[in-house]
């Protein structure tokens, strides 16, 4: 297949790259190796081979032997070093006249260590592991995985697997796998496919082949001792013959690493389809049993998918229907769609899902509309759907010459063809015509087929290229999540700035300790939790407007404070680093308007957080202006997530935010435009806007906040644990923001952002 060249829209992705991955992009790239003799070797050793019937050995022979094309050398170890299959062997790789690209390892989990050092030693650069029994039975074997890297690291040889099906090339006609399923699985193709478990990479490539859409590359990296799934996204993003990733994952290990990967994708033209395995509790334990995978927040990883463009599904038969629409062209994200049948209701059908599924229908042009119109006998539909009637089931020129008709409509970028019935020749015919169309005409047909009973038609549309869909349901999702990754292509923002670079101190290093609160001291970064008014001191300095305030340890104070405040209303609050919900301990007091009554306060809430609490350091009792004008509360977080790095969450606040859960998240930094987009993506938007004629709120001092909050979080990002400011008062338009409590902690500077296993 020829490589799409990349689209012009996806090319401002670029700057992401930087501010993902926290590197530029020419370190994302300098992070992987170049896999294409891993992919497609000269030479192959196989360690292990056998020729008894059954065995990892014998069968992996079997595929490499009989069933591949590839051209290249094959080299057989065994301890005999007796002939196997009429071939010559030799009892270890160090008796080898050359040194292969590859090491296939088919031995037993208890030979596996010694046959890589062994590998390694003869300056082989890939070894394939198929044995289990490592990482995912447990800390023994994570213990054995530990040694594998340290024999990566000590040697530069790169290892695939352990527990992995192995490595299928169809485009190069090379199956390095002992599954069977390889001597049938040979439909070349343009995806690629990239999987750490080995069946729902094989049950994807069976569903998209069965259409006709072939795979042409399929990495199962197991448990991912050094190479994992993010090293084969980069190479697919590289790889002209690949036109669409699609992977599986349980867990992702190294956030930039896949970050910078997905991004990479992106700025070639691959659109990269995920689905996410472990999105509940009960899936997140059986991902880890699996492969040993870091499972990961599902709200984190969906948050993080969306920013880098991943299209992220629910199951394969959405993959499948997805990748079968980006292999038959890039989606613009602007596109709008013609339905064409011979059903009333399929067309009635086809049209409601796509308006629920808030797509587009084109208009069609009146010069089309007179076409049809000529063409069609008078009971006929001319407008959009088109509904021809079963007058072409009986006229195949009529079929044809309406369908073209149609496809060639300035309006259409894309034509629906629901089949709801499997009619015999009749249905052949048919699809005889949609192929003809589709030869001549650039406009996509995709036809749906609704029955479950297959037919000539059906197998005449594959074999045409047309890859039917099957339901009228699942084809508006894809159509919907095709449409929205072009929009996410053509609205990619190359003005963000990147982060520093996690782990490295610089956060720390940055801040210059003074003589009052408003600067994290490098001295306390190990960990620790701010009290609300040194927090408040911090975001200030940042630029966030917050209430004018005063610590008091006293009754008399709180009486004083009251006074130089001069405030109509304050609100007395628990000042302790131990104590995060001030209101369920009684320890916040509003409303108050007298002096004596600021004093009055001050002892009730000693004493109620005192019983509540009495092991809580306290540092006495803020004193703060009472914002009395109407506002919105709403809730801006940030939390250092171990894999992506510091991810922002925006919501609803005050206890809505528990109550109705109406948040929505990002990983940073934050432009304008990205904090907007975080904003709509909640029901809370529509009270900001003014909902019910309530009266529009002060949005863009929401959005300047929420950029002021990224910046600070820039600066000191590998120390801030959590961020929180809850509620924020959002003001009528015009009036601003006001920050009413914050949380802040604080972890390791040594620690980083981001896990890696």
């Amino acid at each position: 297949m020829p490589a799409q060249a990349p689209r012009a829209g996806v090319l401002k992705a670029a700057a992401r790259v930087a501010i993902k991955a926290a590197i530029t992009v020419e370190q994302a790239d300098a992070m992987f190796s170049d896999l294409s003799r891993l992919v497609l070797p000269r030479s192959i050793a196989l360690v292990g081979a056998s020729d008894r019937a059954g065995s990892l050995g014998a069968r992996t022979f079997d595929n490499l032997a009989n069933h591949s094309t590839w051209a290249g050398d094959l080299h057989l170890v065994n301890p005999s070093g007796r002939a196997l299959f009429g071939r010559s062997s030799q009892r270890s790789v160090a008796d080898l006249q050359d040194t292969p690209d590859v090491a296939i390892l088919a031995v037993p989990a208890s030979q596996t260590l010694a046959s890589l050092q062994a590998c390694a030693g003869r300056g082989i650069p890939f070894a394939v592991v198929f044995t289990s029994g490592f990482g995912e039975t447990g800390e023994a074997g994570r213990q054995v995985e530990r040694r594998m890297q340290d024999i990566v690291a000590a040697s530069g040889m790169r290892i695939y697997g352990p527990n992995s099906p192995g490595l299928n090339n169809i485009n190069g006609g090379l199956g390095m796998s002992f599954s069977p399923a390889f001597q049938s699985d040979r439909l070349p193709g343009p995806i690629g496919v990239t999987t750490q478990g080995g069946g729902l990479g094989r049950a994807f490539m069976q569903s998209a082949m069965a259409r006709g859409v072939g795979t042409g590359l399929w990495c199962s990296s197991g448990n991912e001792v050094d190479l994992e799934v993010s090293d084969f996204i980069h190479y697919m993003a590289g790889a002209a013959d690949i036109r669409v990733i699609f992977t599986v994952l349980e867990g992702v290990r190294h956030g930039p690493r896949f970050m910078a990967a997905a991004l990479h994708a992106a700025r070639q033209g691959k659109p990269v389809i995920a689905l996410k395995v472990g999105k509940s509790e009960i899936g997140a334990r059986a991902a880890q049993s699996h492969t040993a995978a870091i499972a990961g927040s599902a709200e984190i990883n969906a948050a993080a998918m969306r920013d880098l463009g991943v299209v992220e599904v629910d199951d394969i038969d959405e993959a499948v229907d997805l990748a079968t629409l980006f292999a038959r062209r890039p989606a613009s994200g602007r596109e709008k769609l013609a339905v064409y049948t011979f059903s009333g209701g399929a067309a009635a059908h086809t049209v409601d899902r796509l308006g629920v599924a808030g797509l587009t229908l084109a208009t069609l042009a009146a010069d089309t509309r007179a076409q049809l119109a000529a063409a069609l006998p008078p009971y006929a539909a001319f407008d959009n759907p088109v509904d021809v009637t079963a007058e072409i089931l009986v006229d195949n020129e009529l079929c044809q010459r309406t369908l073209g008709i149609t496809a060639d409509d300035p309006e259409v970028d894309l034509v629906l063809v629901p089949m709801p019935v499997e009619y015999g020749q009749t249905s052949a015919r048919m699809a005889e015509a949609m192929v003809a169309v589709q030869r001549t005409n650039p406009t996509p047909i995709v036809p749906i087929w609704i029955s479950d009973r297959s037919g000539e038609g059906q197998v005449r549309m594959i074999e045409g290229g047309l890859a039917p869909l099957r339901s009228v349901r699942n084809t508006a999702l894809a159509l919907r999540r095709y449409v929205d990754h072009g929009r996410w292509v053509a609205a990619a923002d190359p003005s963000w700035l990147p982060l520093r670079v996690p782990g490295s101190g610089a956060g720390a290093a940055a801040m210059t300790p003074s003589a009052g609160s408003n600067v994290i001291d490098p001295a306390v970064v190990s960990g620790r939790r701010y009290t609300e008014q040194q927090a408040k001191a911090l975001l200030a300095e940042a630029g966030i407007p917050v209430p004018a305030a005063h610590r008091v340890r006293s009754a008399a104070e709180a009486a004083a404070a009251f006074a130089r405040l001069g405030a109509e209303a304050v609100i007395l609050k628990v000042s302790s680093e131990d104590i995060t919900h001030k209101t369920d301990v009684g320890g916040v007091i509003a409303g108050i308007r007298s002096a004596a009554d600021a004093a009055s306060g001050f002892e009730r809430i000693m004493r109620s957080v005192r019983a509540a609490l009495p092991q809580a350091a306290l540092d006495g009792v803020l004193v703060e202006t009472l914002l009395t004008d109407p506002f919105i509360e709403v809730v801006i977080g940030v939390h250092a997530d171990p894999v992506y790095g510091p991810v922002c969450t925006f919501g609803q606040g005050g206890v809505a935010i528990e109550l109705y859960r109406d948040v929505s998240r990002c990983l940073l930094p934050l432009t304008p435009a990205a904090a907007r987009a975080l904003i709509e993506r909640t029901h809370c938007a529509r009270l900001l806007a003014g909902y019910r004629q309530a009266g529009r709120h002060d949005v863009d001092a929401l959005v300047d906040v929420m950029v002021a909050i990224s910046r600070f979080v820039a600066r000191h990002g590998d120390v801030i644990g959590e961020l929180e400011i809850n509620p924020l008062a959002v003001r009528r338009e015009g009036l601003g923001v006001v920050a009413l409590d914050a949380v802040l902690s604080t972890v390791a500077a040594t620690n980083g952002a981001y896990r890696e296993s």
